[in-house]
């Protein structure tokens, strides 16, 4: 899997892809328009951050490049891809247990915190493009 050249873009299905972790200098897109949400994304080599409609949906430290990110009513799937390990914080409902699965092993079940931040260190480093679904 490679960067996402163009910043973001739209997949089939309703799934969208965006973020280049290779980068050296920040680059950004705004409002872009799927679905009638309004998406903007940050991104280089250090952080990627994606927001909808003014609000938080995806970060991770250091930049990633991520595709066929899906929103489901009972949470979020995708495909990243990193030059090294990366935290990922997904914005979900508040106060709610996710059952999270990387690079398809269940590690567990996670609680979001008042804010329906969720947290979660992803072994990226040497390893290509890893798949993580978060479900309630």
């Amino acid at each position: 899997m490679s960067a996402v050249s163009e910043l973001i873009r739209k997949e089939d299905g309703g799934a969208i892809s965006f973020g280049n972790h290779t980068l050296d200098a920040k680059a950004k897109v705004e409002d872009f328009d799927v679905a009638g949400n309004l998406y903007k994304v940050k991104t280089f080599k250090e952080l990627t951050k994606l927001e909808r409609d003014g609000m938080f949906v995806y970060e991770s430290e250091p930049g990633t490049s991520v595709n066929d990110f899906k929103v489901m009513p009972d949470g979020v799937s995708f495909t990243v891809c990193g030059d090294e390990d990366a935290m990922i914080t997904v914005g979900l409902k508040e106060d709610t247990e996710y059952s999270v699965s990387i690079a398809g092993k269940n590690i567990g079940r996670i609680r979001t915190n008042l804010g329906g931040k969720l947290s979660i260190s992803v072994e990226l480093e040497g390893k290509g493009e890893i798949n993580v679904k978060v479900v309630e």
